[in-house]
């Protein structure tokens, strides 16, 4: 089995979420998307006080009925901070009875900039399969893969970085331009606007009974 693992807060998990695991699985052939809340991210501060019981239940709502998506806890129980190198070597063991090839990691290339700031950045690399997700401002040009390393593979300076001049290996999915984001979303929901759509069926009813953001 492929398997590829897309962290985030998930404060609160969105269509654009599900769109881009859609496009891990079609574009790219892999057979489960793991979706990993974070406990506690650790270049960011959690915005809202929404508990990550909260988070890890709208993610639950979110993937309920696809079979291909799957609600991941492992950085929650684990607690303390997040680090994608802690969460890949825990689910290697985790599914190393039905794991196919390398852990897939998805992020988007905003994060590009700041990739060397993860922990174990350049074994990740090589432990896991980069894949990069197109935002909008990249979405309108042609993805290729990117699979070998450069000569300076993690040491070249990462400001202006992008999918093309990225110094480690990695795949490029070209999931579709969506202008959604989860703090937009909170925002909408404060100021009474129009949200509805912009989540999925499980989620937005999880919000109203729990009367999160404002409700």
């Amino acid at each position: 089995m492929k398997i590829a693992i897309l962290g985030g807060s998930y404060n609160p998990i969105h269509i654009g979420h599900l769109i881009l695991a859609d496009s891990v699985c079609t574009e790219l052939g892999y057979d489960k998307v793991l979706f990993v809340p974070t406990f506690k991210p650790p270049h960011k501060e959690l915005a809202e006080n929404v508990s990550s019981l909260d988070r890890l239940a709208m993610v639950e709502a979110a993937v309920r009925g696809d079979e291909r998506f799957e609600a991941e806890p492992c950085e929650i129980e684990r607690g303390g901070i997040s680090y994608t190198w802690d969460t890949v070597c825990f689910l290697e063991k985790k599914f190393e009875s039905v794991l196919t090839g390398k852990i897939g990691v998805v992020f988007g290339e905003d994060l590009l900039p700041d990739y060397d700031k993860w922990e174990h950045a350049a074994e990740l690399a090589e432990k896991a399969d980069l894949i990069l997700a197109c935002r909008p401002k990249y979405a309108e040009d042609n993805g290729k893969f990117c699979n070998s390393p450069t000569e300076k593979y993690g040491k070249n300076p990462m400001v202006g970085v992008d999918r093309f001049n990225f110094p480690y290996p990695h795949k490029i999915v070209m999931n579709p331009k969506m202008e959604i984001s989860s703090s937009e979303i909170r925002r909408k929901i404060a100021e009474r606007g129009a949200w509805r759509y912009l989540v999925g069926e499980g989620v937005f009813e999880y919000i109203l009974e729990k009367k999160l953001y404002g409700i």
